[in-house]
Order: C-alpha cells, then structure tokens, then sequence
C-alpha cells in the first residue's frame, strides 16, 4: 500500500496537473525534481497511477450507456472479461458479490449497442436479466482531480499554483463540432496510452512537426475535444469501498441533489440517468465503515434522495479503458480506442 507521504503528495499534485512538467511540481512540493521524475516512474510501473488522454464522446456522436446484467454467479466473471476486450466498453466490474456485471458502453454505432443490448445478452443462458441507462447529464467526473480522497495531502497555496499550471478548463462543445483528422487520431491513440507523452512522441505517431503538434493538442484541448485524466489503483491506495449508488431522486429536485453530490470528496462520478433510478453516484471510502456513515450521514442528509440502493464492487476488470489485475492498473489493451469522458459539465 502506498503510504509514503511524498508519494501521497506527487499523486495530487498530477491529478491536479496531469502534463506539468516535472521541473514544475518538483518547485511548488519543494522536492528535487529527480525524485519527482523518479517516483512517478515508479507508480506508473507497479500500477498504481495512470494518466491518460480522453476524447470527448461528443464531439464524435457517441452516447455513454450504463448497464447492470445479473446473471449465473459461475458466469459473471468470463462474461465480464469478455465484455472488457471490446473497445466500445470503457469499465467494467463485477457486483453483487459477483452475481452482476456493470459496464458502460459508448458504441458510435446504434446498431452495434443494439446487438449486444438486446440480442447477444438477454439471450445468453446465463444472463437473467438485463437493465440499461442512458447517461442524461453528468455532475461530476470530468476532471482529473474530481475525487477528492488525497485533498489534504497539499496546502491550498500548493493546489493554487498547481491549478495554475494546468491547462485553461474548455467551454462543453456541441456534438460533432471539433471533428478530429488522422493527426488528430494519432495524437489521441497515444495520449490514450500515456497522458504524459512528449510533444516528440506526439508529432511522430502523427507525422507532423513537433511545432505542429504541440499547437493542435493546444487546440484540442482548448475546444474540449480532449480531456486528461488520472487513473488511480484505489487499494493500493489504502480505500477498499469502492460502491455505486443507484437513487431515486424527486424530478425537482435532482438536478440540486446532482450538483450536491459533486462537492463531496469522496464521490468520484455523479450522473443523471434513465431508467428506474435517475441518479447514480461512484463512490471511493476507506472501508465499509466509512460507506456506512457516508450513506447515512451525507447522502441521507440530501433532500429529494427517496430510494438508496448500495452496491459495493466486488472486483474491478476494466478501469478507464485499461484492464486490471491484482489490485494493479494494466495497460490498455493492444488496439483500445481512448477511452469516452461523459460530457455535460456542470457549470
């Protein structure tokens, strides 16, 4: 488990500036930047930290689906490994004890999401039931540093100066208004892959200059088109409740409660949905103690919030578009397309 506190603190302060230079964070945690270069080395090899690039999915026509199939507990896990090597499913995990499989897709294609949706799953004979949602508006989950577990690892003049040191926050953009070149796919497929990439690497995959490159990144991710992120191995971390919830919130007031659930650190993504439960929240605590008390005390002090229902995750098989193992983020498979940031910012 991580515990080192300079460890603790380089992880911030990425999820705060996932690109700035080493050099940079090495100034404002007054650590010698070669330690810094050295550490993050080292929590990217063991797996505990990845930062990665993401295409917005609206800008490419693609609607992110969240799905819940219960199905035969000796079954769940192969048909959650085989749902995790395709490329249109960001993250899979297995839930209820292990009875369930939730995933999200963002087919581009209508016709691919409805194959699988209603043909290949409801009639497989170990799935015994199958319940998909449309993500209607998210709250939170856009940015790199929205879950706030690792806040009071910095000062607030250090995440000041971080915050600066991050890219400018884009405006959402309208469907299919920033459609990307072969240059531009190039540049995402390794951003996909490491966030941190040179401007170098960038302009060879691409086949531009390195002036080219580092100007269109700029400008992708000025427009929206591109987000980064960082991935984090949370029980390595030391917080091994990891759960969503599913809640039936009164029409007037969910966009409130919504917006709520976005300032409380512990929750990772927010996001409005169809189906019988039109809210749904990630959550990160340390164990099922602090769940406990964080359903209770704060989700239970929401007004609107009429039904709750608490599914820890049993094991994670696919994370932001990477696989996982052994507590460990694993690279993305050979391939993968980047994975889909949900799209609709809450101003």
């Amino acid at each position: 488990m991580v515990s080192d506190p300079d460890d603790l603190r380089i992880i911030r302060a990425l999820q705060l500036a996932p690109r700035a230079p080493f050099a940079r964070v090495a100034a404002v945690l007054g650590l010698p930047e070669r330690t810094v270069a050295r550490r993050y080395r080292t929590l990217r090899r063991d797996g505990i930290l990845r930062i990665f690039g993401i295409v917005n999915p609206v800008t490419a026509g693609e609607h992110p689906w969240m799905v819940r199939v219960q199905c035969r507990p000796d079954s769940s896990e192969a048909l959650a490994v085989a749902l995790a090597r395709r490329d249109d499913i960001a993250w899979v995990v297995l839930a209820a004890a292990g009875s369930e499989v939730t995933f999200s897709i963002r087919s581009q294609s209508a016709e691919q999401r409805d194959i699988l949706l209603t043909r290949r799953l409801p009639r497989a004979a170990h799935v015994l039931n199958v319940e998909a949602s449309v993500l209607l508006h998210a709250f939170v989950g856009h940015h790199s540093d929205d879950w706030g577990g690792l806040v009071g690892n910095l000062t607030t003049d250090e995440t000041a100066q971080l915050q600066a040191a991050a890219p400018a926050e884009a405006a959402p953009v309208a469907a299919g208004t920033v459609p990307l070149d072969p240059a531009d796919d190039a540049i995402a497929a390794v951003l996909a892959r490491d966030g941190r990439a040179s401007y170098a690497e960038l302009a060879a995959a691409a086949g531009i200059s390195e002036g080219r490159a580092t100007r269109r990144l700029a400008a992708l991710v000025q427009s929206g088109t591109v987000f980064f992120d960082v991935d984090l191995s949370m029980s390595r971390l030391g917080f091994t409740a990891l759960a969503r919830l599913y809640m039936r919130v009164s029409p007037s007031r969910l966009h409130a409660t919504g917006k709520a659930l976005a300032h409380l650190p512990e929750v990772a993504f927010a996001a409005a949905l169809s189906g019988p439960h039109n809210l749904v929240a990630v959550v990160v605590c340390r164990d099922l103690s602090d769940l406990y008390t964080f359903t209770t005390s704060r989700i239970g002090a929401l007004d609107g919030v009429q039904t709750l229902e608490i599914s820890p995750v049993f094991r994670t098989i696919k994370q932001a578009g990477a696989m996982t193992g052994d507590g460990r983020l694993l690279d993305p498979l050979p391939g993968a397309r980047p994975p889909y940031r949900p799209a609709g910012r809450e101003d």
